[in-house]
């Protein structure tokens, strides 16, 4: 019960009083347009991703504290020498305590300096709309030392924080960003709320007047070929990468490298938060035709874990990616062979 009640009080606080944070999949790069909308269409062919990420299972009496869902569409359009994307993305806080829902479409237009160097530069606009579940928040003033935010009887206690006459919010949201690549590394950076959209629900000097605070990418990677592929087993390769990210006075840094050895492929990172240690990641996957499925698990190294009873139990991730470049009928039309970049990772 305790430990339901300090959870409600950080959700709160953070959904009220702070500003908010973008969630970041730890497989990044199974949803590339929530990092630059430059990665818009790194295939000919349709390419369709499914999300998942459940973030400390067991912090609350069995309740996922975040979990966040995310489906994505994107391919590149020769006639337009243009890349595509779509993405619907649900962030879900304490089980409902906190939701945000976003829709974007993206595009990226790409500049071949020459045979082996290229540019794309990409613009995102959408939807964000979030929604608190206002009846479910625990305050302090409703908190008693032997009861809880209960009386003996079981039923709440009262408050004197006012209710907002409004628990929804939608707003207009754009983004922009660059990426570099050539065929063995790629490099970019991208800017998202560039719009500094309010998101406070209060109508009072919260903090939140300013806007939520506009989010910087930094990413780049590598290719390095280990086994050249056939037109039966891909080509065997490790990408080495880095991803730093920095959204107000909170940011991370996600460093290591991805494998892919024929149908499996495998990965590792370490991730820093801004003045703490914060995750280690594993990654294991396999990938046939059409079909690319991989798991990833979080395991938390920060205080966090030794200071919650019976640990976090890190945060567990599974994507699903459908690329169409990989069907018969692509494959006959030789869209593979006119690749000379290093994004494998991300297809």
């Amino acid at each position: 019960m305790i430990r339901q009640i300090l959870l409600l009080i950080s959700l709160c606080f953070a959904s009220i009083h702070l500003k908010a944070q973008d969630p970041i999949f730890s497989q990044f790069y199974s949803a590339p347009l929530m990092m630059n909308p430059a990665f818009a269409g790194n295939t000919y062919a349709p390419r369709i991703a499914f999300n998942y990420r459940s973030q400390y299972p067991s912090w609350a009496d069995g309740t996922t504290a975040y979990a966040t869902y995310a489906a994505s569409y994107e391919q590149f359009v020769e006639d337009f020498n243009s890349g595509f994307g779509l993405m619907l993305k649900s962030d879900d806080a304490g089980g409902g305590l906190y939701k945000m829902t976003k829709f974007n479409a993206d595009y990226a237009y790409r500049v071949q300096v020459n045979k082996n160097f290229n540019l794309k530069i990409g613009v995102e606009a959408g939807f964000r709309q979030f929604n608190i579940d206002w009846d479910r928040l625990i305050f302090f003033d409703q908190l008693d030392p032997l009861t809880g935010a209960v009386d003996p009887a079981g039923n709440p206690n009262p408050t004197n924080e006012i209710r907002p006459d409004d628990l929804n919010k939608t707003y207009f949201d754009i983004g922009a960003g660059i990426l570099a690549y050539g065929p063995t590394f790629y490099g970019g950076i991208s800017l998202k709320h560039l719009t500094r959209p309010d998101e406070s629900i209060l109508g009072i000097n919260d903090g939140l007047n300013e806007g939520l605070a506009m989010r910087i990418s930094a990413h780049a990677g590598a290719q390095l070929t280990v086994k050249e592929g056939n037109n039966r087993t891909p080509a065997a390769f490790i990408s080495p990468n880095a991803l730093y990210i920095k959204q107000g006075d909170q940011g991370q840094l996600n460093v290591g490298a991805y494998a892919s050895m024929g149908f499996v492929f495998a990965g590792g990172w370490y991730r820093h938060a801004f003045g703490n240690p914060d995750a280690a990641i594993i990654l294991v996957g396999l990938k046939k035709d059409i079909f690319k499925i991989g798991y990833s698990y979080d395991f938390t190294v920060s205080q966090l874990q030794t200071q919650a009873s019976g640990g976090t139990n890190g945060a567990h991730e599974i994507s699903l990616v459908l690329n169409f470049d990989q069907s018969e009928a692509f494959k006959r039309r030789r869209f593979n062979g006119r690749y000379n970049d290093c994004f494998q990772i991300f297809r």
